[in-house]
This record gives C-alpha cells, sequence and structure tokens, in this order.
C-alpha cells in the first residue's frame, strides 16, 4: 500500500517531533512543529525549506532521491503560498494602518503623553526606539575593560572617536562628543574596577558612560537632533544592591538646585554622581560636572535645531540616567536662549528605585519623562524600598517620609515576562533575570498583554547568551560566548605576547571652566 504524499513528507521531516531550523545565528537547532505555520517567528522561510531539502537528502538513497522531485516541488509551491498568504496579510495592514515616520511622531515616542497608548498593544516605532537606546546602554558594558590584568582596567578599550565603529554600531547614526568618569567614596566592588598593575592610568576613576549625538543623517530621520546620553552599570554580580541600600539623603544636600528639602534620593547614587576627587585627572570633575558642561555645549553647537535629550542606562546606570535627567530639567539647563523648552526623556532598563515619592513628584512635575522596561522576575527593580514603596498608598508614603527605606518609582512602567519567550531557558539565575540583552529580546518580542511572543525584527537570539547561559540548549549557541580576541593580547616585533599601548586618554575639554560659570557652577580647580 502507497503512502500517502502528506505521511511521507511528514515521516522523512520529522525526527522525534523535532525538525531542523536555520537561525539568524548561523546554528542549526531543533524545535517542535505546530501545523502547518511551524516556522519561529521572524526567521528565514527560505532558509527552512532548504534545511529541510537538506534533510530529505541525508535519509534518501540516491536512487530515491529523483522520486522526491516532486514532493521537493510540493514543498516550494506550499511555501510560497504561504508567503504569499502573509504578504496579503501585512498588505491589508498596511492599508489600513498607513506606515508611520520617526520624524512625524518622535515627541509621542519621546514621552510627550506618557506613551499612552503606545504600550499596549505595542507600537513598532517605540519597539525599535527602545531597542536602540537599549543598543546605546548596552555599548557601555561592552566597551569597558573590566580584566584586572589589564593595566587599562576601568576604562574605555576603545577611542571616542571610533568607539560605535568598534562595536558594530555605526548604523545608530551618533557621535560621540565626551566620556564620562565617576569617583566615589563608598564600597562598590563590582562597580569601579582596578588593574593589578602598580602603574595603573587611575587609582580613582572608572569610565561611566558617554555623551553622543545624533550625525545630520540620523537628525534627518529622527526629526530632530537627538542628544543622548548613556550611563554604564555594574559588569557582573549584584552585591552592589547590598552596597547601595544605605539611606535616603537630601537632594540639595549635594548642592543640586532642588527646592523641596525633603526630596531625597539614595545616598550611594548621590556619591557616584556628584563626588569628586583633585588628586584624580579625570576625575577633578564630578560626573555631574561634566554631563551638564557637554549637554550645555552641544546646546550651544545647533541653536537653531529642534532638539531632544534621552538619557538612558541599565541597572545602576539607569538610576544615574533618572538622576542626570532630573538635574538637567532643575537647573533648567534644558531650556534654550530663545525660551524654547528640549525634553528629556529617559529610557530605564532593569533599573532600582532612586528616591523617595517627594523625589518622584518634582521629577515628574518638571516634565522629565520616564520608561521603565523590566522584566518581572528581576529582583533589582525592587530594591531599595522592598517594604515601604509606591504600592503602598501614597498618603501613608508621605506619613512616613522620614524613614530612610521609603522609596518610590519614577515614571510609566513596561514589565515583560522571559517566560512569554519560547528560546529562553526556564532558569533560577538571577543573573540572567537582569540581563539587559534578554530584556532587549524580550522587546523585541513584546506585543502587547496576552499576545504571542513574536519576535519583531532580525535581532539575533545568539546575543543573549553573549554574557550569560539563558539561551535553550538546541540553540547550541555557547554561553558567554562574547570574547576579547587573545583577550586582548598581541604579538611585538620579538613575537612575544604583550599587552599593547593604547592612546593617550582624554580627560576634561579645555573650556569646561567657562561651561561651569556658565551654568551658575563654580569650580575649585
Amino acid at each position: 500500500m502507497a503512502l500517502p504524499l502528506s505521511n511521507l513528507v511528514l515521516s522523512l521531516l520529522t525526527f522525534n517531533g523535532y525538525s531542523c531550523r536555520m537561525f539568524p545565528s548561523r546554528t542549526a537547532a531543533l524545535a517542535p512543529i505546530s501545523g502547518n505555520k511551524s516556522r519561529f517567528p521572524g526567521l528565514d522561510p527560505a532558509g527552512e525549506l532548504a534545511t529541510r531539502k537538506m534533510v530529505i537528502a541525508g535519509v534518501l538513497s540516491k536512487s530515491n532521491q529523483d522520486s522526491m522531485s516532486s514532493i521537493l516541488t510540493e514543498l516550494e509551491r506550499e511555501n510560497v503560498q504561504q508567503e504569499e498568504e502573509d504578504d496579503a496579510d501585512d498588505s491589508d495592514t498596511t492599508a489600513k494602518q498607513p506606515k508611520k515616520r520617526i520624524a512625524d511622531c518622535w515627541r509621542e515616542i519621546q514621552g510627550q503623553d506618557d506613551w499612552a497608548g503606545l504600550l499596549d498593544p505595542m507600537d513598532p516605532l517605540l519597539r525599535s526606539e527602545l531597542i536602540r537606546y537599549g543598543d546605546m546602554a548596552q555599548a557601555c558594558y561592552d566597551a569597558f575593560d573590566f580584566d584586572s590584568f589589564s593595566k587599562y582596567c576601568g576604562s574605555c578599550r576603545f577611542t571616542r572617536r571610533k568607539f560605535f565603529d568598534c562595536l558594530g554600531l555605526t548604523s545608530l547614526g551618533y557621535d560621540v562628543s565626551r566620556y564620562l568618569y565617576s569617583t566615589a567614596n563608598i564600597n562598590l566592588p563590582n562597580f569601579f574596577k582596578k588593574s593589578r598593575w602598580p602603574k595603573v592610568w587611575s587609582r580613582n576613576a572608572n569610565w561611566m558612560g558617554y555623551v553622543a549625538v545624533s550625525n545630520d543623517d540620523t537628525s534627518a530621520r529622527l526629526g530632530r537632533r537627538d542628544i543622548a546620553v548613556a550611563w554604564r552599570g555594574t559588569v557582573t554580580r549584584l552585591e552592589w544592591v547590598a552596597d547601595l541600600m544605605d539611606f535616603l539623603r537630601p537632594v540639595s544636600a549635594d548642592k543640586i538646585p532642588c527646592p523641596d528639602p525633603n526630596a531625597k534620593v539614595e545616598s550611594g547614587f548621590l556619591d557616584l554622581y556628584t563626588d569628586k576627587d583633585d588628586k584624580c585627572r579625570f576625575c577633578k570633575f564630578s560626573a555631574r560636572e561634566q554631563v551638564l558642561t557637554e549637554i550645555k555645549r552641544s546646546i550651544q553647537q545647533y541653536p537653531n535645531e529642534e532638539l531632544s535629550i534621552t538619557v538612558t542606562g541599565h541597572s545602576l546606570g539607569s538610576a544615574l540616567a533618572i538622576l542626570s535627567a532630573y538635574d538637567i530639567e532643575e537647573t533648567g539647563l534644558n531650556v534654550t536662549a530663545d525660551g524654547r523648552i528640549i525634553p528629556v526623556t529617559v529610557f530605564s532598563f532593569s533599573g532600582p528605585r532612586v528616591g523617595n515619592v517627594r523625589f518622584k513628584e518634582r521629577v515628574e512635575g518638571l516634565g522629565v519623562k520616564v520608561l521603565r522596561v523590566f522584566n518581572v522576575h528581576d529582583s533589582v527593580p525592587k530594591v531599595p524600598g522592598i517594604v515601604f514603596n509606591e504600592h503602598v498608598p501614597e498618603m501613608v508614603q508621605k506619613m512616613l517620609e522620614w524613614l530612610p527605606w521609603n522609596y518610590s518609582h519614577v515614571g510609566v512602567e513596561l514589565c515583560l515576562d522571559h517566560k512569554k519567550s519560547p528560546f529562553l531557558n526556564d532558569t533560577s539565575d538571577p543573573g540572567c533575570f537582569h540581563n539587559l540583552e534578554a530584556l532587549l529580546h524580550l522587546i523585541d518580542g513584546y506585543h502587547g498583554k496576552g499576545q504571542r511572543f513574536v519576535l519583531s525584527s532580525r535581532r539575533d537570539p545568539a546575543l543573549v547568551n553573549k554574557a550569560s547561559d539563558f539561551l535553550k540548549d538546541h540553540y547550541l549557541v555557547p554561553p558567554y560566548w562574547r570574547q576579547h580576541e587573545n583577550k586582548g593580547m598581541v604579538r611585538n616585533q620579538e613575537g612575544r605576547w604583550v599587552q599593547p599601548e593604547r592612546p593617550k586618554l582624554e580627560e576634561h575639554p579645555p573650556d569646561i571652566h567657562l561651561l561651569l560659570l556658565q551654568l551658575g557652577l563654580t569650580s575649585d580647580i
């Protein structure tokens, strides 16, 4: 009795309920078949068809391969038909919903209306912008030298002018205008990195992030000149949470001009932002002074253009992003000479709480827009303020505002769940829950509450394992795969392996004193 065509194809393409797939990471994997639409979302159907052909060729003898040509033709016809149906659906959707341009709605994407109607369902433009600014924050990790055997440990591995080129992020369309450094008199063993080499580039400074400005082409696409600030978070473990669970301190205590003495933030965040060290040539100006003067310079450089200020950061860097964005608004730095107000937006990724409810009210009252993106299983966004936080009635919060552990999140939240992604393991590792690349993967597949997880772009799922072990094993992507080639060692002329010298690290621009005076900030240097 002849085997029906459909059963024959199924028997040849199926091995214990699995079929081969082709993934953007160029690795083969096994995944369950689920009817005709068995392709993984966002993956290349042509690649899947080619893989099926290879499977068939592998299990058939040479004499039987010729008899399978009609089956392959059927598969191709089925694939083309499915693509035509998908294209038709896309055409209908496009006809009903004309494609928006970021230049036409950038103020809404930046939070002008607190992202009303853009989060559920997820607006495609907002998703792409979140991933873009998330990549800027991720760049802080990828560029940071945290190898204690490196003489440059604690610095950026690349020069400012080649920053995005070296990271393969030229498509972002930004130019780094300044690097940011910080110091603090607090114990953060996994934040401040130091070299074991005795002649270190700095004993007290660490590279914190950068300020970048969109180039002409990107500015034309965005509909404005965007000034972006990206802050670095911790590199490895999460002990910094315990280090920073100290106490709340008034913002005005560190000379930030806050009119409300009861507006308080976590003291460790203030130290990182405002501390300086006269003995260190990189930290003789605080991180606060560095970022404010660079924002001032950038605004002066483009006096007649539409501008925006976007601050981003992950983890501890998210807290610094909120604090610096608030400072920009509080000092009036975002008001131009002709009275125009430059919108200030924070895209926060997996950030902790920063201050109390009075600080939250002050930030939101000034007009700073904050969108917090986090994984519901991540513990970092739940601290500080595990007991007294925004979930307690506001009246109770204000009655107990004198408590040093009474915190409140700022802004609008976008809560994601890694268990919705079919790509990720069901692990108990808190580092995976907190991983930024994993969070960007979740943003890529999120379409709204209750919606199916479908990757919206060709963002490679292999990026999740760049610094974690979160992908399912059958994707064959090794954990922690991102490595600096030969750990930075090169052969010298004598054939010995040595650490190469780097260009001289940039310090502070010569006009920083003038800019500080223009901002009304006095310098002791």
